[in-house]
């Protein structure tokens, strides 16, 4: 029986390759994608969406959600993806419309029809946690919520102390963690090192040949310049993909573990920093003033601390060999 994932995301280089990962298996059905402001503006991210089911020949409906986030403005990272978020490549406009209504009442609607989904996100959650403000209802329908997100613990990439997808928008990030809903974190730290696409990797991917690789590699041209200027790491970096790993095979990590989980909202030095309660110091009576009021009725989150990187980029070689006949394909 094939598993339900409803997806959420800010449309650029890593998120198309992650949809890539999704819309090929087969053993996932797509039931929904969602678009939010993140990485590029709403509408650019839209269009990157519905490019990429026509990539895929996938009749998945595209819906427009959050233009901004809940309570700040909206702070791009087109410096990292290009400034259409595809490398600036120059692909033609996608054929396909966005699907009518909102995305947050999408969301509502998709996870009451397909209880036991998988909710995967890829960009800032505001869409999510509109939703879950709006209906609160659905956390018990979501069997997993697995979040690219966060920095769990160690340094951030937009911040010393954050990671974008947090930063962006932390106020809702501080909803959708402290919902209850069953959360799996895939911070960014678990794309980096050899979990890059290394020049062997890439040169793998070009020799498969598809039309669905060429485009995985070359929509990143931008995104692997930048990473090497922001990390010094000569590789293509893909923390959506490795999360979207993460949700189609969950075996793959290595080590697990779950924490009380909550984002810094207040500071500017340290805003939307994902404070992982490693040691448990959150049961201390002592502390209980302080994180009470914060996590509410939050289950502990799934903390994903390490994977194992050849399986996964075993599970994008995979996808991207295989063969799709539809009339979008070749429109890279």
């Amino acid at each position: 029986m094939n598993r339900n994932f409803l997806i959420d995301t800010d449309t650029a280089s890593d998120d198309a390759v992650a949809l890539i990962m999704a819309l090929r298996d087969p053993g996932i059905t797509v039931r929904a994608i969602t678009a939010v402001a993140g990485n590029v503006p709403l509408g650019q991210g839209l269009k990157n969406a519905l490019y990429v089911t026509e990539l895929c020949d996938a009749a998945v409906p595209v819906y427009a959600g959050c233009d901004r986030p809940l309570s700040r403005p909206a702070e791009d990272a087109t410096w990292f993806h290009g400034r259409d978020g595809l490398g600036d490549k120059n692909y033609p406009p996608p054929l396909r419309s966005a699907a009518p209504g909102h995305a947050v009442d999408a969301i509502i609607r998709t996870i009451h029809d397909h209880p036991g989904l998988t909710l995967v996100t890829l960009g800032p959650l505001t869409n999510i946690a509109t939703a879950l403000m709006r209906d609160p209802s659905i956390v018990s329908k979501v069997d997993r919520c697995v979040i690219m997100g966060g920095n769990p613990c160690c340094v951030g990439n937009v911040t010393p102390a954050a990671e974008y997808n947090i930063w962006c928008d932390p106020e809702a990030a501080q909803i959708v963690v402290s919902s209850g809903l069953p959360i799996e974190l895939v911070g960014w730290h678990l794309c980096r090192g050899e979990a890059n696409l290394l020049r062997p990797d890439i040169d793998r991917i070009r020799a498969i040949n598809t039309p669905l690789a060429k485009f995985a590699i070359d929509c990143n041209a931008v995104a692997m310049e930048a990473n090497r200027v922001q990390s010094g790491e000569i590789g293509i970096a893909l923390p959506d993909p490795t999360a979207m790993a993460v949700a189609i095979n969950p075996s793959i990590c290595t080590s697990v573990s779950s924490h009380t989980l909550a984002i810094e909202c207040q500071s500017d030095l340290s805003r939307g920093q994902t404070i992982v309660d490693q040691l448990n110091v959150s049961a201390d009576e002592r502390n209980r003033s302080i994180w009470q009021p914060l996590v509410r009725d939050a289950k502990p989150a799934k903390i994903v601390w390490t994977i194992d990187i050849a399986r996964w980029k075993q599970l994008l070689f995979d996808c991207l060999a295989s063969v799709t006949s539809g009339p979008g394909v070749n429109r890279a």
